[in-house]
């Protein structure tokens, strides 16, 4: 696989080179090995959700729905927005992206949680720091093997407008739906298409996607508890603080993986902490 010396003796730098690259496939497929649950090799949808604090919630949550899509474009993942909800006046309240790919859920089933930035308010008139939440929740996609039954006379369709930044209609007619599913309270929208029926056909995927994570979940917490000595992982616990201002660090609160280089982390390059997880909770 690797030619370290195709004429004579190679340089210490093509040596070096070609080292780095065994190194780097051999921590892979050491990652992939760590991929053994029946729902690691699925595809995987994650949603974003800004928290409490308007404007700066809001924008936070965006900054996160594009860290992830370049994560998607860094690992060659296909990558689309299947519902945005704009803010108001800037960011986003909410997103799904949904990643397809090898093994997208497993490498980001990780992400699930409360993700915390700390910053000089660019919307602040006196520029002062502010502390912002939004959550991610990351699921697996169902394929034609798992069996999700739904109950039609469960569901609640409702209809609407898919809408762009700043309200604009991108479609006259009422293409975007939003499908809620009585037993559990979950609601799920999508607008990725003009056509209503592909919307539904897509958002019955989404919904059937989060009531098969649940099962899982709940398979999980029963596995955890007889596992006494692994921590627990909850939903809805600070995962990572992002700090911008008065230092630069982002820090897994989970694993103690950290960096100052928090432009590359916001450009997607979250592979650390992704592999740290995985050793430590796979």
């Amino acid at each position: 696989m690797f030619d370290f010396y195709q004429q004579g003796e190679g340089s210490e730098e093509e040596v070096t080179g070609q080292y780095k690259k065994a190194l780097k496939l051999t921590e892979k497929l050491e990652l992939r090995k760590m991929l053994n649950k029946e729902e690691d090799h699925l595809d995987a949808i994650v949603t974003i959700n800004a928290g409490a604090g308007g404007t700066e919630s809001q924008d936070w949550a965006e900054m996160l729905m594009r860290m992830y899509l370049r994560w998607g474009e860094r690992n060659n993942y296909s990558s689309k927005v299947l519902d945005i909800q704009e803010g108001e006046g800037a960011g986003i309240k909410s997103a799904s992206i949904e990643f397809e790919g090898e093994n997208a859920y497993g490498y980001i089933k990780g992400e699930n949680g409360v993700h915390r930035l700390v910053r000089l308010s660019p919307f602040d008139a006196n520029h002062k720091r502010h502390t912002s939440f939004a959550s991610v929740y990351a699921y697996p996609v169902v394929d034609e093997n798992i069996n999700i039954e739904i109950n039609p006379s469960d569901l609640s369709w409702d209809t609407f407008r898919a809408s762009g930044p700043g309200g604009q209609n991108v479609n006259k007619v009422e293409s975007a739906v939003r499908v809620r599913h009585t037993p559990s309270g979950i609601v799920v929208e999508c607008q990725e298409s003009r056509s209503q029926n592909q919307n539904k056909e897509k958002a019955l995927t989404m919904l059937k996607s989060q009531l098969y994570e649940i099962e899982l979940r709940k398979k999980r917490e029963k596995i955890d508890a007889m596992e006494s000595s692994k921590k627990k992982i909850e939903w809805g616990s600070q995962i990572r603080s992002y700090v911008f201002h008065p230092y630069k660090m982002v820090k897994d609160l989970r694993t103690g993986i950290e960096t100052s280089n928090v432009q590359n982390v916001m450009d997607g390059e979250i592979d650390e902490f992704i592999k740290a997880y995985l050793i430590e909770f796979a």
